[in-house]
């Protein structure tokens, strides 16, 4: 079955300019946490986590930039991962 999500994912980002997108908007994702979890977490010498928590708006508007280009909105990953976990729930 994973296999299956990740044939989903890998089928909804086609476009290279979406792609590029796609990493640019993951690496900050990525840093924004990192940030976070530094300040929270005490590791890092960070007086506040603004940038972090201005990073992930940033890297969602990437994404939906993306999915615009691909003209695949509902196709973003979060929404695929809902509907594959409410198929396995409707199981139950």
């Amino acid at each position: 079955m994973q296999l299956n999500l990740f044939k989903a994912i890998k089928c909804t980002h086609r476009n290279v300019i979406s792609r590029v997108l796609h990493l640019i908007g993951l690496s900050l994702y990525a840093i924004g946490f990192i940030l976070l979890a530094g300040y929270y977490l005490g590791n890092l010498d960070i007086s506040s986590p603004i940038i972090g928590i201005i990073l992930f708006p940033i890297a969602i508007g990437l994404f939906l930039i993306g999915h615009k280009i691909e003209g695949n909105l509902r196709a973003m990953t979060l929404i695929i991962l809902l509907k594959y976990l409410k198929s396995k729930l409707r199981v139950w």
